[in-house]
């Protein structure tokens, strides 16, 4: 995979760890997930008709640092038509209902540069299923099969793009707006700050240059300097 010299962040572990230093409870009524029961049925019509096909999933944020499931080949790619955006809120995980986070989908526009990771050859469905139930028990994404452009050809992979008709869409709010949650959000996860730290490094690391994401954690960072209340 490509390599280039990163760019020395603003923000950094040792910031967010300061400015969240207090552990958060998990709340199970702040965002109910679905059931491996519940999630079947979108599982079983995404995969209809693609037995036996190479099975790739298009990583763009968390899944770039933290795939969880096992990786034949991974290749940088270019997904067209959607651009990388924190328009996702988060209220369980890495927020509270009081101090929502973000986290990352595609929205409509553009282009996304990221990871597109081919899975070891096996049955899709048991092959698919930690990424959907990891990705789609939120309600906050609708899965697409979409091409993905990579200098070895072009493959066609499961990507998460943003549910527009889910209460947890935020639309297309200004880097300040969206820096000031990231801030001050943190659940039992961890804090939403730690998360946008992990995938511009992991970009920056891949020679994935974001400008949006690049704007989030100076603006976040600057943010945590000047100190956040105390939840």
């Amino acid at each position: 995979m490509p390599f280039q010299n990163a760019r020395t962040l603003d923000l950094s572990l040792d910031l967010i760890a300061r400015a969240h230093s207090v552990p958060v409870p998990d709340d199970p009524d702040a965002l109910a997930v679905l059931s491996d029961a519940e999630l079947g049925p979108g599982l079983d019509a995404i995969v209809d008709g693609r037995a036996g096909s190479a099975v790739w999933v298009f990583a763009y944020g968390s899944l770039m640092w933290n795939p969880e499931f096992p990786v034949a080949e991974r290749r940088i790619g270019t997904v067209r038509g959607f651009h990388r955006r924190f328009c996702l809120l988060q209220r369980r995980f890495r927020g509270t209902p009081e101090r929502p986070g973000f986290v990352l989908a595609l929205d409509r526009g553009g282009l996304c540069r990221g990871v597109a990771f081919r899975l070891p050859d096996s049955e899709i469905r048991e092959a698919l299923t930690p990424v959907w139930r990891r990705e789609m028990r939120g309600r906050g994404y609708v899965a697409r099969w979409l091409p993905v452009a990579t200098e070895e050809g072009t493959v066609s992979a499961l990507t998460f793009l943003a549910n527009r008709a889910s209460d947890r869409y935020a639309g297309r709010l200004s880097d300040p707006e969206i820096a000031e949650k990231i801030a001050v959000a943190c659940g039992h996860k961890g804090p939403s700050a730690e998360y946008l730290f992990r995938t511009v490094e992991a970009c920056e690391r891949l020679g994935i240059r974001d400008r949006h994401l690049w704007s989030l954690q100076a603006l976040v960072a600057a943010r945590l300097r000047a100190g956040v209340p105390a939840a």
